[in-house]
């Protein structure tokens, strides 16, 4: 797949790939926003829900590069862990490691995300991808081409007036805190919060010392809510597993405390740092589905729906897929539908964009 390169001067659509499409077509010139700001590029670090296909080359399990997976895309499956079709866009933000992404790519953002990757540096390990700490070294090399690209003053004025997107931590609570023993026996949920509180708050001070100015840090959704979780953990009638849920909060307490801190701390001068909260509108989704247009909230469309995703959402899956995904909010065990996602964005839009000017 080609990727342009050029941003659209239209303000709504760089903000609905930030807010977790990564979709995104803009204008060589930078786009114009309120009070006078510009926006150079767009740099995304995470897990699956902001992962464009950076696991496609990697060992491990945690990918999505096969249909299902991409079906509505009119290139088929990327390596993006949903059936999402591009919003009214042209162009696609690329995976920082997909081998058809140009220099030219760099200029105006990429995604370093990894699927499966958490704060909790043990998530990424078990898994086999990206960790956090290791999307920054991507990063400073992706920092390395620019500047050899560009020169200097160019490149340093590209990383401070971008936008960055931080997304990640549910993994932490769904594939290493109560799915394997290391973590629980030496933390009760406020400790295991708190243990990555700190992970996260390095990762953005890091951030911040190689240029970041404007940071989006997402927090967790109601992941006891997803319908993989559901079977897992719920019960016979598949409730919410709530213990996620209650993880979850804590966890969002914790990462809105790091923004807060980090908001407070003098050494960091112009700089936004902003929490974006996604765990109450997507529950409003859940508990309210025919409000806004759905019919099924506790099955994804993939499969049987009850607990597909990543590799368990494969081609032996479509037979078994629901025809018109639109009706789910979910597409498969773990992520939410496109029509979910064009539901969320303008939710968090209206809740957080003058922050980040």
């Amino acid at each position: 797949m080609g990727f342009l390169s050029q941003f659209e001067t239209c303000f709504w659509t760089i903000i609905l790939f930030l807010f977790m499409v990564l979709n995104c077509h803009v204008n060589e010139a930078a786009l114009v926003l309120p009070k006078n700001v510009t926006v150079t590029a767009v740099f995304v670090f995470g897990d699956s829900i902001v992962d464009p296909g950076n696991n496609n080359n990697l060992p491990t399990i945690a990918k999505g590069n096969f249909l299902p997976y991409g079906r509505d895309f009119k290139d088929g499956p990327t390596g993006r862990f949903s059936n999402a079709e591009e919003f009214g866009v042209k162009g696609l933000v690329p995976a920082y490691l997909d081998p058809k992404t140009q220099l030219q790519d760099l200029l105006t953002g990429v995604s370093f995300a990894s699927g499966a990757a958490g704060y909790d540096p043990l998530t990424a390990k078990t898994a086999n991808v990206i960790a956090m700490s290791g999307q920054l070294e991507l990063f400073k090399e992706c920092i390395k081409k620019i500047k050899g690209a560009v020169g200097e003053e160019r490149a340093a004025t590209i990383i401070s007036k971008a936008i960055y997107i931080v997304c990640t931590g549910s993994n932490d609570i769904s594939n290493t805190y109560f799915s394997t023993p290391f973590r629980r026996p030496h933390y009760d949920i406020n400790g295991y919060a708190e243990f990555n509180a700190r992970y996260a708050n390095q990762f953005l001070q890091d951030l911040y010392g190689l240029g970041a100015r404007r940071i989006g840090l997402l927090g967790l959704p109601p992941i006891g809510c997803v319908p993989s979780q559901r079977t897992i953990g719920g019960g016979k009638n598949r409730d919410c597993y709530e213990a996620e849920n209650q993880l979850a909060i804590a966890y969002n307490a914790k990462l809105s405390g790091v923004i807060d801190s980090l908001k407070a701390v003098d050494t960091l001068p112009d700089t936004k740092f902003i929490f974006l909260d996604i765990y109450y509108p997507l529950l409003s989704l859940i508990q309210n589905p025919a409000k806004y247009g759905f019919e099924v909230a506790t099955k994804g469309c993939c499969g049987t729906g009850l607990i597909e995703a990543s590799v368990f959402c494969n081609p032996t899956s479509i037979p078994l897929s629901c025809p018109d995904a639109s009706k789910y909010v979910f597409w498969d065990g773990y992520h939410p539908s496109e029509k979910a996602y064009k539901i969320l964005v303008p939710i968090i839009i209206n809740t957080h964009i003058n922050e980040f000017f």
